[in-house]
Formats: structure tokens, sequence, C-alpha cells
């Protein structure tokens, strides 16, 4: 998976910035300007927001997080440390996000709790801008959820997801493709090579080359 991004985020909590009284924002914490956060979220310390952002109630956001500007996050959504999420993002109610594939409680011996910090069994996840996750999915780590794509409802994501790609079930499979706006442009067919998709809500088009999508202008 390519590295996580750098995302432009301020330092702070900008005064333009809402915060419901019964949320917990933990020290280090920064949001930017227009930024809501709903009632009884919990933001852990040095989590990063940007602007315009929406967190929604009883979710939580874990420390380091980096999230950017105008991601809207749903109710009772989960979002652990070694998670990036790019600028207009939907993460809809009751995701998890996950980074250990091969969690323990204790040590082998059962006999000593293991830390919760961040270690080399940490892995991260990157979702891209644009991108859509729906209600109720469970996201795998050390993967990419790429620009504009859209994972169905219930989905259990294990691996990456290309740009553009609309993926749904258990475990997440490519079933067709999406435009900008959110309107499905084609089915996924392995027989096409190269084709010319329209969106039929807006006709932006893409050019398909295999699984891959290109933005034509």
């Amino acid at each position: 998976m390519t590295a996580a991004p750098t995302l432009s985020v301020g330092n702070g909590i900008h005064p333009d910035a809402r915060v419901h009284p019964t949320a917990q924002i933990e020290e280090g914490v920064c949001l930017g300007a227009g930024t809501r956060i709903w009632d009884h979220a919990h933001i852990r310390h040095h989590a990063r927001l940007g602007e315009e952002c929406i967190v929604g109630g009883k979710s939580l956001v874990a420390y380091g997080v980096v999230i950017g500007n105008r991601v809207k996050i749903n109710s009772n959504v989960y979002i652990c440390n070694a998670v990036t999420i790019e600028d207009g993002v939907m993460i809809s109610a009751g995701t998890i996000f996950t980074n250990d594939l091969f969690p323990r409680a204790t040590t082998p011996d059962l006999m000593e709790l293991r830390g919760s910090e961040p270690d080399e069994e940490t892995l991260p996840t990157v979702v891209r801008a644009g991108a859509t996750i729906g209600a109720g999915c469970i996201i795998g780590c050390d993967l990419e959820i790429g620009r504009f794509a859209m994972v169905g409802m219930g989905s259990v994501v294990t691996r990456s997801v290309g740009d553009f790609h609309l993926v749904y079930g258990n475990p997440a499979r490519l079933v067709g493709f999406v435009c900008r706006c959110g309107k499905r442009t084609g089915h996924h067919d392995d027989s096409l090579t190269e084709t010319i998709l329209t969106c039929p809500h807006c006709n932006r088009q893409y050019r398909r080359k295999a699984s891959r999508i290109e933005e034509l202008s």
C-alpha cells in the first residue's frame, strides 16, 4: 500500500468549530473551522480533523487519526489509530475500522495484557478523497479505498478498492463503477478490455481499461 498522505490540517480547535456539551475532546485535538462534533462523540488525543467535518453522535475517532476537510462521519462509527481519511469522504453509520490482522488481548502465557499503543503489528488504512463507505461496513487494514469509490452497506473490505469502483459483499468484491456524483456508470465485466463509460445522471465520461478507470476531461 502507498504511504498515507500528509493532509493540510490546522492546529488547535478553531473558534468556528462546534462541540456538543456531551462530547469528549482530549488534549492535542485539532478541529478546523466549521467542524461539528455531536452528542457523546469521543475524539482522542492528537486526532486531527479539517474544516467543515461532521462527527455524528456516539462515534469514536482514535488518537493520531488524520481526517481532511468536509468529511461526514455518521453515528456509531469507530475509526482506529493508523487510519487516514482524505477530503470529501462519507462514512455511514455503524462503520468499523481495524488496524491489526492478528490481534491478541494478552501475551502468549495469558499472564499480561498487551498494550494498546501502536507497534509493528499496527497497519494503516487510507480512504482517498470523495469515497463513500456504506452503513454497517467493516474495513480491514493495510489497504486503500480509492478516490470516489463506493462500498455498499454491510460489506467487509479485506483488500484495496480501486478509484471509482463499486464493491459490496463479504468479502467485498468489484461489481461495477460509479461516477464522481455517486451514480452507477457501468457493471464489471471481465470480457471488456477497454470501453468508455458515461454517467446517466451528469454525463461525465470515463475510460475503462480492464478494472482501471481514467477520468476524461
